[in-house]
């Protein structure tokens, strides 16, 4: 059977670096407050111009570098943001442009925080039917953007930032040993929009509004979700949490990376953390933390990797791969 193999990655970080102190200047609020309750020590800000698809540009040419892949070798770029240069058309298709890609496909998806881990269930599909053998998955935002900065609730949570991967369709015996993506798992419960959601769009405001959130109730679900995807992703890969080298999760809070973990009974040194420097960067973050921990050496071939999000829908989902 064919198998999606990540062959490379690439991350990009706005050159603004905000750190809590910088931001106690700008709300009510103090580096203690943030770290206590979220892990955040700061986040990079995209400057003034800068748009998600400059930011998804330059993780994909640094990915592409690392996989040693041509441009004119890719048959599919997908980008998974919730904050898109325009309302349309996609920003995959300004990021196939400005790579100098002429063939495949180019769309974005849309599932918030849990949007990579949707775009790279897409692109493994698509490359198990046939429809493409080298793909382009980006996550990217610029959530600074839509953040209602009186609100120190919310404000201090999210950065900007850009991660990607490239895929490769390879063999595989259909087992657990195979290298690849070995499953996806997603869900979602529209039931819940009202947890965490935008108050603006096209067919309302006809523009963007600012990110509402009910944090408590945000927490309780994903600590919950999170648990459950992953048993769901192991269970359809034919693995066990015994077998997991290394989860690299949506870095939305460092609480809930930490309840997920006590609730799966996995030891926090499998758990690669960037929150603490990036804070939450939505769809970029799996790419983001995904990409230090390989390029650092953490991640080795062989080597069995979780990728599990959440986010406003609600969605959420997992994938698990052999690196």
């Amino acid at each position: 059977m064919i198998r999606s193999h990540i062959v490379g990655c690439g991350a990009y970080l706005p050159g603004n670096p905000v750190s809590n102190e910088d931001l106690a200047r700008r709300v009510e609020t103090s580096d203690e407050w943030i770290q206590q309750r979220t892990g955040i020590r700061q986040r990079y800000l995209a400057a003034e111009g800068e748009l998600t698809s400059d930011l998804a540009i330059q993780a994909a040419q640094r990915a592409l570098d690392h996989a040693q892949v041509k441009v004119g070798d890719l048959d599919l770029v997908i980008v998974a943001t919730a904050t898109p240069d325009e309302t349309f058309p996609a920003t995959a298709t300004k990021v196939q442009a400005a790579l100098g890609m002429t063939r495949g496909a180019a769309f974005d998806v849309q599932a918030v925080c849990s949007g990579f881990v949707y775009a790279l269930s897409v692109a493994d599909s698509m490359m198990k039917n046939g429809m493409a053998r080298t793909a382009l998955v980006i996550g990217a935002e610029t959530f600074s953007r839509i953040l209602d900065w009186s609100d120190r609730t919310t404000c201090v949570l999210f950065g900007d930032g850009a991660g990607a991967v490239v895929l490769r369709a390879g063999d595989g015996e259909g087992t657990p040993a195979d290298r690849g993506v070995l499953s996806n798992v997603l869900h979602s419960d529209g039931r819940y929009h009202d947890l965490l959601y935008v108050d603006g769009g096209p067919s309302t405001t006809q523009k963007a509004g600012f990110l509402r959130m009910q944090g408590k109730e945000v927490f309780k679900h994903a600590v919950t979700n999170l648990a459950e995807v992953v048993g769901e992703g192991l269970t359809a890969a034919g693995l066990t949490t015994a077998d997991v080298d290394w989860i690299v999760p949506h870095q939305a809070n460092r609480r809930i990376l930490d309840g997920t973990a006590r609730k799966l009974g996995i030891s926090h040194e499998k758990i690669v953390v960037t929150v603490d420097k990036h804070a939450n960067t939505s769809a970029a973050s799996i790419p983001l933390a995904l990409t230090e921990a390989v390029h650092d050496g953490r991640i080795k071939r062989g080597q069995i990797v979780l990728m599990e999000a959440m986010g406003g829908g609600l969605t959420w989902g997992a994938s698990v791969t052999r690196w």
